[in-house]
């Protein structure tokens, strides 16, 4: 019973906040040490990601697939390339380059020393002040239909960094969105679509460790199918709330509330670490 608690918390930490500016990777991190529940481990972490990447899926899979179609179409009709909708498409392609490259080639740092909860606390303040001061200088007269491949790569760059738990891949985005000048709704939203190919090819990736499921290293909790597909179930639902509260929530508010959050886990996590209760 005590593994299907713990496994329903991560699964509602996982799917609130793989969408939220304040970065999963380092919640997951840093909650399971908190509690003393020990790494969840990377199998246990494939796994559940699958119910959130199914989530943003089904919750964008309209844009999706008009994008796709418009993509494929002006491949072979030249009336279509200068659609939205074509140029979107390419522009997610391209903007998922840089996370892409960087991951494969930082692989073993990110799994190693990225996981250093005093870089995770260190960024979760910096990109905190960060999307603070992006929010509120970054003008607001840039919707969607303005974006440009400039923006697309530069916001794909941003993106990259989140390859450092603790800075937060929609967090990272929405930053250079607004300082780019898209408004809040344009910004989240193809911070979203942007994350799709990044989301899905790191769940696949991960793939190779489910038939870990189970199985602990030292240092990490063993946790069973049951425990595993009952977060990847939670993980979904939240993760799909989480995208629709999000949307609606950003037409008419500030990032404030997170940037405010961010800052103050980020502290609290320091003050641990040098007060010895958590171990980096």
């Amino acid at each position: 019973m005590v593994e299907y608690l713990q496994a329903i918390f991560l699964g509602v930490l996982q799917g609130l906040t793989e969408f939220l500016p304040i970065s999963s990777s380092a919640h997951l991190r840093i909650f399971p040490e908190l509690f003393g529940w020990g790494d969840p481990g990377a199998a246990f972490t494939a796994v559940i990601q699958i119910g959130t990447e199914v989530a943003v899926l089904l919750y964008f899979w309209r844009d999706i697939w008009r994008i796709a179609r418009a993509w494929v179409l002006s491949l072979f009709k030249p009336e279509h390339r200068g659609t939205l909708d074509a140029r979107m498409g390419w522009y997610v392609i391209l903007g998922s380059l840089p996370i892409v490259i960087l991951g494969i080639l930082l692989k073993d740092v990110i799994e190693s020393d990225f996981r250093n909860l005093w870089v995770i606390g260190t960024t979760l303040i910096v990109l905190g002040v960060i999307l603070g001061i992006a929010d509120r200088v970054g003008r607001t007269d840039r919707e969607i239909k303005h974006l440009r491949l400039r923006d697309a790569l530069l916001m794909g760059v941003a993106q990259a960094c989140a390859l450092i738990p603790g800075v937060s891949r929609s967090g990272a985005t929405i930053s250079m969105g607004r300082f780019l000048g898209f408004d809040r709704a344009a910004a989240t939203r193809f911070a979203f679509l942007l994350a799709i190919p990044a989301v899905v090819g790191a769940g696949l990736f991960e793939l190779q460790e489910i038939s870990h499921v189970g199985e602990a290293a030292p240092g990490e909790a063993a946790y069973g199918w049951g425990p595993t597909i009952t977060a990847t179930i939670v993980s979904f639902l939240v993760g799909y709330a989480a995208i629709a509260w999000l949307l609606r929530y950003v037409s008419t508010h500030s990032y404030r509330p997170f940037v405010i959050y961010r800052v103050v886990l980020g502290a609290a996590v320091l003050s641990l670490l040098a007060g010895g209760v958590l171990t980096p």
